[in-house]
């Protein structure tokens, strides 16, 4: 006779059976992308120190900005990046050195990534302490290791590191004779002087990139378009020579651009958007000589007609080596299979001013990132919903679920059965 405990240990075992059949073991895809290449993994390093909580970035606070930036960037990174979150100064609240100085953690492992979960984690953060830089770039790069693929740290502070002895810099400079490929960017968040210098030799040690950040927005397309530059390791700076106008600009894809921005000119590009695609692009500016602290640069999408779709814009005022802006333009979707392409037209203006006796020739390094993908289809993204990749372990309990009670309904009337007969 059939007893209550071993009916529910075999349907416990059966359930088992099912979700072992169903699931995929993580660790079996984790780094390989779906075209069989090395996976990209990117490190996003947050400093949460005390003075993060400084409110100088579009009237709200240097955190809330970064929070911000984390979520966009979260929503819109590539589905075959591996990445994770490592914070430094976020624990600690306390006056011991030694101890705020250990102060760095993962706050999400590198790995397939799971949206909700991120932004979860990212929401619980606040400002703390110390700001140990040197030893949480150790562990981020100990946190990368393993895989074949290109490996990036994006590192987001608002200040010096306060944990010398040990040079920031310096670990760069360690990491980088390794030869492991491992890449450092950096981004300051309205920094000084020594902040800047120090962050800027952290990336020039790896190859890396610097960027001063004012906004909200230059922050959260900076940091996205690192971690795209991640997912495509390949691409290959191309010159282009922007023209005067629209008419005699040349024709770009998607890819990365360098060029020279005359001062106080204009630059114009051409590309090519089909309907149901999006156009992102961005543009950066360096002051590589001394230049009138007050400037800007202006990104502008038009039409050939001369109407503006949509524009970026960022400015400075002294304290940053290279300042940056972005757009993005998404095409409505079209009913007409056979619609063409529309050419949207891409100004750049620049209000760089030479200082005294500076030469003005030849233009300031200019870098513009065009990316046309396809637009997002809400129908289909499960990001849309918050959830991001959490549906399908959602519909494997659904369906779990729903055998298991045919199982049970089964089981129930066949012991019914058996106990009417007896």
């Amino acid at each position: 006779m059939i007893t209550r405990q071993r009916l529910a240990a075999g349907v416990c075992a059966l359930l088992a059976a099912l979700t072992a059949g169903i699931a995929v073991p993580a660790g079996a895809v984790a780094d390989e992308t779906d075209d069989g290449r090395a996976a990209p993994k990117v490190e996003l390093v947050l400093d949460v120190s005390g003075s993060m909580r400084t409110r100088d970035i579009d009237g709200g606070s240097r955190m809330a900005a970064a929070k911000q930036a984390f979520d966009e960037v979260l929503d819109a990174t590539p589905e075959e990046v591996r990445l994770g979150i490592r914070t430094l100064g976020a624990n600690y609240h306390g006056d011991d050195r030694e101890t705020g100085c250990k102060d760095t953690a993962q706050l999400y492992p590198v790995g397939p990534l799971n949206r909700t979960d991120a932004k979860t984690a990212v929401a619980t953060l606040a400002p703390a302490g110390w700001t140990p830089i040197g030893p949480a770039l150790l562990k981020a790069a100990d946190d990368l290791q393993g895989g074949d693929g290109a490996r990036r740290i994006v590192l987001i502070s608002d200040g010096e590191d306060t944990c010398q002895p040990l040079d920031p810099c310096e670990v760069a400079r360690e990491i980088a004779a390794k030869g492991v490929g491992l890449t450092i960017d950096t981004l300051g968040m309205v920094p000084d002087a020594k902040t800047r210098d120090q962050l800027s030799c952290i990336a020039d040690a790896t190859g890396g990139t610097y960027t001063s950040v004012q906004h909200k927005e230059q922050l959260s397309d900076r940091v996205d378009q690192l971690v795209h530059r991640a997912a495509d390791p390949t691409v290959t700076p191309v010159a282009a020579r922007g023209a005067g106008d629209c008419a005699k600009a040349p024709s770009l894809t998607s890819g990365l651009y360098t060029d020279r921005a005359e001062f106080g000119q204009q630059r114009w590009y051409r590309v090519d958007v089909k309907p149901g695609q999006e156009l992102r692009t961005s543009v950066s500016v360096a002051d590589d000589r001394a230049v009138n602290p007050a400037y800007g640069v202006l990104l502008r999408a038009v039409t050939v007609r001369g109407r503006e779709i949509v524009r970026g814009e960022a400015a400075g005022a002294g304290r940053t080596d290279v300042v940056s802006t972005g757009l993005r333009y998404p095409r409505p979707p079209s009913d007409d299979d056979s619609a063409p392409a529309e050419t949207v037209c891409l100004q750049v203006t620049d209000s760089f001013s030479a200082a005294p006796g500076v030469k003005t020739s030849p233009g300031l390094p200019l870098e513009l990132t065009v990316d046309v993908v396809n637009g997002p289809d809400a129908a289909h993204d499960p990001a849309a919903f918050g959830l991001g990749r959490g549906w399908w372990l959602l519909g494997v309990l659904v369906l779990v679920g729903f055998l298991a009670g045919l199982v049970w309904g089964w089981a129930s009337r066949w012991r019914v059965a058996i106990w009417r007969t007896n």
